[in-house]
Parts: C-alpha cells; sequence; structure tokens
C-alpha cells in the first residue's frame, strides 16, 4: 500500500500548489526512484482534469555523460527540451537523488559546461513562469541519500520532510493559505522600502555580516512564497538592484553535490569582487567564473518556515529556515524585477538566530529594525508555534 502521506502531498501539489485545471498539460519530471510519488501525482493530475505526462530524469545516466561526453557534447540541449518547457501548461518537478555526491569528482569545468548549455532553457522557462503562461511546483522524495546527507534515519528524514509540508494536519492546503496571509503582511510593508540592512555584529574569529541591497520599490517587487512554486515553502524575496558590503554564511554552501564551507562574499556595485571558502574555494569560483551573469546577485530573500529548524543539506529546506535569510547568486526571477541572466542560481543561507554563545543579527529596512534574532517584529508576521 502507497505510502498516505504522497497522496496528501499530491493531492496539495496539483490542488493547491499549481491549481491543475481540465486540459492542462502537466509534465512530471522525476528520477524513477520517486515513483511513488509520481504514480500519486499522476493520478491526482487525472483526477482534477488534466493530461498527465512523465518525463524521467536519471542521476547514472546523467553521470556517464559527465564522465565521458566532450565539450561539444557537454553544451548541447537537446531541441526536446525546449519544445517540452513550451508545451506544458504546469511543470512539476521531484527531486529524488540516489547519490547526493555522485557530481564530487567530477572536473568543476566539465560541469560548467553542462550548466552553460542549460540557459536558453532556463531563460523561456523564466519567461513563460513571468508571463503566468506556466506554473510549476518542486519538492523532494525522501531517499536514503538526503537522509544520511541530513544524518538521519529514512524514517525519521521522512517525517522531517512530511512535517516541514505541515502534512499532517487535516487540511495542509489551510495552513499554507495562513501563511500567505501572513507573508503578505511582511511583502506589504517592504513595498514602500528602498533598502535593506543585513548585520551580524563580528564574531568567532570573522567579521559577521554587513550587507546593504538595493530594493528600489520602482524595480522590485516581493514575492510571497507559500507553497505554490517550492514546496515545502516559506519565504519572501525580491529581486535586488545592487548591494554592497559582505556576508559570511553560517551553513555550509551545497551545489551539485559540492559542500563548500566558511563562505565569504564581498559585494561592490552589485557584483562579487572577493570570494573564499575554508573547503572547496577553488569550486566556489569556477562556478562563480561560468559567465558574465553569475557574480551578480539574482535574488535576496527571509525565510519563515518556522517548521524547518535544523540544517540538513538540502537547500529546499535549509534557504526556508524561519530566523534565516539567504541570497542567489547567478540568475534572478524576472517578476521579482531581477533580470539577470546566468546559468548559475546558488542560494547560500546566513542564521540570524543567536546560537551557542554566537550572537543573532538584524534586518533593517531604510534604517528600521523589523527582525532581529530571527524573528520579525511585526504584527502579524510569521513566527514559532
Amino acid at each position: 500500500m502507497r505510502d498516505q502521506r504522497l497522496d496528501r502531498l499530491a493531492d496539495v501539489l496539483v490542488r493547491y500548489s499549481t491549481k491543475v485545471r481540465p486540459g492542462d498539460l502537466v509534465g512530471i519530471s522525476a528520477d524513477p526512484i520517486a515513483m511513488p510519488l509520481i504514480e500519486a501525482t499522476y493520478e491526482a493530475i487525472l483526477r482534477a482534469g488534466g493530461h498527465p505526462i512523465y518525463r524521467p530524469r536519471c542521476e547514472s545516466l546523467e553521470e556517464i555523460r559527465l564522465s565521458v561526453a566532450s565539450d561539444e557534447q557537454l553544451a548541447f540541449l537537446p531541441p526536446t527540451d525546449m519544445d517540452y518547457i513550451r508545451a506544458v501548461d504546469v511543470h512539476i518537478a521531484f527531486w529524488a537523488e540516489v547519490n547526493t555526491r555522485a557530481k564530487t569528482t567530477v572536473d568543476p569545468r566539465r560541469l560548467a559546461i553542462a550548466q552553460q548549455s542549460t540557459r536558453p532553457h532556463m531563460r523561456a522557462f523564466l519567461e513563460r513562469v513571468a508571463a503566468g503562461e506556466l506554473r510549476w511546483v518542486g519538492t523532494l522524495f525522501p531517499t536514503q541519500a538526503s537522509a544520511q546527507d541530513a544524518e538521519m534515519s529514512l524514517r525519521d528524514y521522512e517525517a522531517f520532510v512530511f512535517g516541514a509540508g505541515c502534512l499532517h494536519l487535516d487540511d495542509p492546503a489551510s495552513h499554507w493559505q495562513r501563511l500567505r496571509e501572513q507573508q503578505q503582511r511582511v511583502c506589504d510593508w517592504l513595498a514602500s522600502r528602498r533598502e535593506l540592512h543585513f548585520f551580524v555584529p563580528p564574531h568567532d574569529g570573522h567579521d559577521g555580516t554587513d550587507l546593504r541591497v538595493d530594493v528600489d520599490p520602482a524595480r522590485s517587487t516581493w514575492i510571497n512564497c507559500a507553497g505554490d512554486q517550492n514546496f515545502p515553502d516559506g519565504e519572501v524575496f525580491t529581486g535586488p538592484q545592487s548591494v554592497s558590503g559582505h556576508v559570511n554564511y553560517t551553513f555550509p554552501a551545497v551545489y551539485r553535490g559540492r559542500e563548500v564551507t566558511g563562505v565569504r562574499l564581498a559585494f561592490r556595485d552589485g557584483r562579487v569582487v572577493d570570494a573564499s571558502a575554508t573547503k572547496n574555494e577553488d569550486f566556489l569560483i569556477e562556478m562563480l567564473d561560468q559567465d558574465e551573469g553569475a557574480r551578480n546577485l539574482g535574488e535576496i530573500a527571509i525565510g519563515t518556515n518556522y517548521a524547518i529548524r535544523r540544517f540538513t543539506r538540502n537547500t529546499l529546506f535549509d534557504e526556508k529556515i524561519g530566523g534565516t535569510f539567504h541570497a542567489a547568486v547567478g540568475a534572478g526571477y524576472p517578476e521579482s524585477g531581477n533580470a539577470n541572466e546566468s546559468a548559475l542560481h546558488w542560494d547560500m543561507v546566513c542564521d540570524l538566530r543567536p546560537r551557542e554563545g554566537l550572537p543573532g543579527g538584524t534586518i533593517s529596512a531604510d534604517g528600521e529594525v523589523f527582525h532581529r534574532d530571527g524573528r520579525f517584529t511585526l504584527d502579524g508576521a510569521p513566527g514559532p508555534a
């Protein structure tokens, strides 16, 4: 018998996140290891009147491609990828990895070439989403590999994943609608502010975080993320116009199976001008240098999901941790007011909660503190239960 939590998740993804309508062409993209969730979602799409199609991904084939393909083959984008993203009304992606470290030994130069091949696909995807022509959601199917990364048993990790989505509630969609309303209060308050200041005092041998981000309301739009593109969700974000200062990221930055620790980025005029790390620094630099837009800041966001309390080495969850902020180098989201183009979009997370004798941090807007020690000071904003 299928895990009932998967049926509940599929119902939320189809009925709430993507609002599948009769006649919609709905693509499901996932590794076959996620077949129980694929089946549940396929059934839910049919019940909603949509036309489901399954588009397999395969981790082992991608590993072969990265190992054997020539540079020319790595740079090749199959036309069917573009056909797919132009045809579907709804795209549902399940991230399900058998081995999260499969790409660890791949030459970063080859990874960058392969990543560059996806730029037309990413551009078409973002443009259709911004135009309201494409609805999408991505979520994680729990695997042993992800559980190991999170340092949990599979049983405990499944409980963590489904708990982060509040799937234990009788009506999870109602919870996400309430969070949407709370986050909208934050978005509305920020909508007229021009500059954000993220500050963590110097401590523990480094210079803390002192980052100023231009979010000019004439160009930047705050986006309310409450389960309709990522699931689980819980963030508000916007497209930065410029950024200056520096940030020391609390948690390791994980990308393409590589874990980069002790990341410090310094910005001037909107671009990374200095980057360092205590582990895998060469990989960090290689990713930042892969194209012209990779050193630009594409997103600035505040995590609001207080059901997620621990770091798990999976960005889907880590960037949503209530009490954190994250910034993404690389591609921006046009609907947020940032149209920066890059094959890179790398979210890195900074904790603002006091912990283990270390100080917390603040976020100010035009000089007014509205977030202190990991909690909003605004009435009606998201917070711990």
